[in-house]
């Protein structure tokens, strides 16, 4: 059975030959007066050896004719070749020809050229045999004083390594590292030897820091990183030493080195709750991330500052640097000011709100000039943050609401509607506010050229001009942007004339020319609602008349235009019918209809606010259910007696990041659940077949690790066997795996990695070649099955808002319908299924949702590890038969994804 992954310091290639060498061939090469040609003929015996070849009698060929050439590139090799030769007899002697070799070292480490001896030192780093080290102790330590710090450095880790070994050969380490300590010059030599000390005597490390610690600001940043990992894993594991060491950490945080500076700043926040240091490592992470250039960097330090922010204890003192973060805002990237205004909205509070605003619409206000598409999106940013801070904070309204409303007329359509959205919720939650709003939209009315914007421009206005004032006011703006009424027969006196049209001044008329009839749907339920309520409030008989003759003009007008030739397009029959609809609403005026243009379009936006503010509430409430919080009568765990786990506070944050990245973390939480693991198993090859296999894929961000069991079931020696792999699909396989020898009824792991470059299907496939026995003439094969790996682990659910989805479904061009086919009978129950299966996450609300009927319409939204967004969008109903159909739409930015997650619907709803 093949042990457990040995260390391997060396990494060569096939040999480039197709003539396996004897060894008479390699004496020839060996004993030859050309370095090159010993050069080569050194390099095929390493190769060979390698392999697995044993030439004994060619070790002192070596030993007479090649060691001693004085040839840098034939050091080089033997440096290799001493490492992978054998070194003992069958009986584990050591062999004798090793007593030449260890005194030929010996020359090396006295050597005066410094590459030599380094490179010699770094050699004897990989001995295991104490018997080689022990006569080249004394010039080992010789090197301690070398002139040159390359020497001095690997000296070091020389002596490192054997005393961590065989601290039989050098008992005095710790103190001799500590004298180093305290007379070397150079930063990587100082480094090493702190290294060592923290691993082989921590006291001694500690009692040398204390004795240097006034003077840690002008060590080198290799040394320093060091440093703070040593006091944080001191005062970590021992809270007493933290009045000893924590100056040392609060000494980092002016460091010049910026690596210094995180990790010191990262450490005093485990290290101390306390205002002044929370206040200071947060101060320090701003900096980073005014004065680092990389947006990665700046992300990373956001993310840590996020963090400090799901604590009540520390979110308090971060309140103190709302402003501090502002500053942050200087950035060009458009994701670090995302972060930075959603880390500023959950800490602003009443008392720096003001100020907040303030440096708000100065941003702002910078980019009305800007036309650059990341200028745009900034400003959509920025009216959003403006958005929340007025609800949130309604004081600060009648600052906000003059600036945003002068988007209105900005060409660019996402910033109008959201300052339109912003003005329909703040009116309707500040009735304070209605006045200013609806005079501020007003005037800026006439400047609006966009149509959708118009359309909603015209609802606010119309749905809150409550006075008699108002409503003549906008009635009068209508009118001018209109132009002369009625509008067939202006158009058509003009044309006679000859007279070239200018609509420039009258948006609404150009917008009807246009054959945008949409925009005259809209207008005439305003006029409509103007008419019904101005009749309310006036008791004038003729001027409740003349108001509901005028708007009955402009209506009648517009739906005219829709019939004739004029218009860029004709009108739609949806666009005529409502216009008609209004015309016989003011023609008859019934309470009910009244009642439903009067009342009922403020109670639908009140239920619509109310159930996006149920959602927010809903995602909090998701969002603070992830935290860990202590009861009472909770067991306390007591750090010395119990290993972190899910209920404890803090853990050790430089062992969980080293977890992290080297994959420990998740092998330990994957050894956990043993039946998930079991589920992924792969068989590739059938229980009859002389080599049997199976794989587990292990898939982790962007690469893939193919974990494969190979199993002989014969009796014969399987040689040579090698696992051929390929890929289809975005898929880059890594290495190759190596060739092995597998004996009667023996096993073996083999373990490659492969590179995932995008989000959709791909496959695995392949297959096994051996020879049985020595005979090389007909090799065997077994092809393996293929192995497809799964989009949905690369997708994860994510959320956005209605108009980034409208957004995203626009720019997307490839599009994937797939057909509903299922037995399911319940829509609810086919939508679980089918969130549960793409991993996507419904941004249609439950209230939308909810209540017994025949049909459903959704929208889902989901994000890969990779960035990319996949929209979905479903329309079901229940079939004659009882059974649901429909189709899903799904959008994204590549083909290969929207493909993959139709292929996974089409296969997983079979099933249901």
């Amino acid at each position: 059975m093949t042990t457990s992954e040995q260390a391997c310091y060396c990494l060569l290639g096939p040999l480039d030959d197709n003539e396996v060498p004897n060894e008479e061939m390699l004496r020839a090469e060996l004993e030859d007066s050309d370095p090159q040609k010993k050069a080569s003929g050194l390099k095929k015996l390493i190769r060979l050896m390698i392999s697995g070849e044993r030439y004994p009698s060619l070790l002192m060929v070596v030993i007479r004719f090649v060691m001693p050439v004085d040839n840098h590139e034939l050091k080089k090799l033997l440096i290799v070749f001493w490492e992978v030769v054998p070194k003992t007899t069958s009986d584990g002697k050591l062999m004798q020809e090793m007593i030449l070799v260890c005194d030929a070292y010996r020359k090396d480490l006295q050597h005066p050229n410094e590459f030599i001896r380094g490179s010699t030192l770094r050699f004897l780093c990989k001995l295991k045999e104490p018997e080689l080290l022990e006569p080249l102790m004394p010039s080992i330590r010789n090197c301690l004083e070398y002139k040159h710090p390359y020497v001095r450095r690997n000296a070091v880790l020389a002596i490192y390594t054997i005393y961590k070994n065989f601290d039989m050969l050098i008992p005095d380490a710790p103190e001799l590292m500590l004298n180093y300590l305290e007379g070397e010059q150079d930063a990587s030599c100082k480094r090493n030897a702190f290294m060592m000390l923290i691993h082989v005597d921590q006291n001694r490390a500690l009692d040398y820091l204390s004795t240097v610690i006034d003077q840690l600001h002008s060590f080198n940043d290799i040394l320093q990183l060091v440093i703070v990992e040593l006091v944080y894993n001191v005062c970590y594991n021992n809270p007493a030493e933290r009045s000893r060491f924590i100056r040392a950490i609060y000494g980092m945080l002016s460091s010049n080195s910026a690596a210094v500076r995180y990790e010191a700043a990262g450490a005093l926040i485990v290290l101390s709750n306390t205002p002044t240091a929370i206040k200071a490592a947060a101060q320090c992470y701003i900096e980073l991330i005014l004065k680092e250039s990389d947006n990665n960097v700046k992300l990373i330090v956001l993310d840590r500052l996020v963090e400090l922010k799901q604590t009540q204890s520390t979110e308090k003192v971060l309140r103190e640097l709302t402003m501090d973060f502002l500053r942050v805002l200087s950035t060009p990237a458009l994701e670090v000011r995302r972060k930075t205004l959603d880390l500023v909205l959950d800490l602003v509070t009443s008392r720096n709100v003001g100020e907040v605003v303030q440096v708000l619409r100065k941003e702002a206000s910078k980019t009305n000039d800007a036309s650059e598409d990341d200028h745009t999106k900034y400003r959509q940013l920025l009216v959003r943050a403006l958005h929340r801070c007025s609800i949130k904070f309604p004081e600060t309204a009648p600052q906000v609401i003059p600036l945003l409303v002068e988007f209105l007329s900005d060409c660019d359509k996402s910033s109008a509607m959201s300052v339109l959205e912003f003005v329909r919720e703040a009116v309707q939650r500040h009735e304070a506010l209605r006045g200013l709003a609806v005079e501020k939209v007003m005037e800026i009315f006439p400047m609006i050229k966009d149509g959708p914007t118009l359309r909603a421009a015209l609802w606010v206005l119309g749905e809150y001009s409550t006075d008699a004032h108002s409503i003549e006011s906008l009635l009068a703006r209508v009118k001018e942007s209109l132009g002369e009424l009625p509008l067939v027969d202006s158009e058509l006196r003009r044309a006679a004339e000859e007279v070239k049209r200018d609509t420039g001044d009258h948006p609404l008329r150009s917008q009807l020319l246009e054959g945008k009839f949409f925009v005259g749907a809209a207008l005439a339920a305003t006029l409509t609602k103007l008419a019904v309520r101005y009749t309310t409030l006036m008791s004038d008989e003729r001027k409740k008349n003349r108001l509901c003759a005028e708007v009955m003009l402009i209506i009648s007008s517009v739906l005219h235009l829709g019939r004739t030739s004029l218009p860029a397009a004709k009108m739609l029959d949806d666009d005529a019918e409502r216009l008609g609809v209004c015309l016989q609403v003011l023609a008859e005026r019934t309470g009910i209809v009244m009642d439903v243009f009067g009342k009922e379009s403020r109670r639908s936006l009140e239920n619509l606010l109310s159930s996006q503010n149920e959602e927010e509430d809903k995602l909090k409430d998701t969002a603070k259910s992830g935290t860990v919080v202590i009861q009472v009568d909770d067991p306390i765990a007591f750090s010395q007696l119990t290993v972190t786990d899910e209920n404890a506070s803090e853990e050790n944050r430089l062992e969980a990041s080293l977890l992290a990245a080297t994959g420990v973390a998740a092998k330990k939480k994957e050894e956990e659940d043993g039946q998930t693991k079991l589920s992924k198993v792969h068989q590739l090859t059938g229980l009859c077949d002389a080599v049997y296999a199976e794989a587990y894929i292990h898939v982790h961000q962007f690469d893939v690790v193919f974990d494969m069991l190979v199993v002989n079931q014969t009796a014969d020696v399987l040689q040579g066997l090698t696992v051929e792999l390929a890929t289809l699909g975005n898929l880059k396989l890594m290495e190759r795996p190596q060739p092995c020898t597998l004996a009667p009824h023996d096993f073996t792991n083999i373990k490659t990695n492969i590179k995932v470059e995008s989000t959709e299907n791909a496959v695995i496939f392949g297959n096994i070649v051996y020879d049985v026995g020595s005979s090389q003439s007909d090799r065997s094969c077994v092809v393996l099955n293929d192995i497809h790996l799964d989009i949905i682990d690369y997708i994860n659910p994510a959320s956005c808002s209605d108009e980034e989805f409208r957004t995203m479904w626009a720019e997307f061009e490839w599009e994937n319908k797939v057909l509903v086919n299922t037995n399911l009978k319940d829509l609810r129950q086919y939508l679980d299924k089918l969130l549960s299966t793409t991993n996507m996450r419904c941004l249609t609300p439950d209230r939308a949702l909810s209540g017994q009927a025949t049909f459903l319409a959704a929208n889902l939204y989901a994000k890969s590890v990779f960035g990319e967004d996949a929209l979905a969008n479903i329309s079901l109903e229940i079939a004659e038969a009882g059974a649901v159909s429909g189709h899903i739409r799904i959008r994204t930015r590549s083909q290969g994804m929207a493909l993959s997650l139709g292929d996974k619907i089409n296969v997983s709803q079979k099933n249901w």
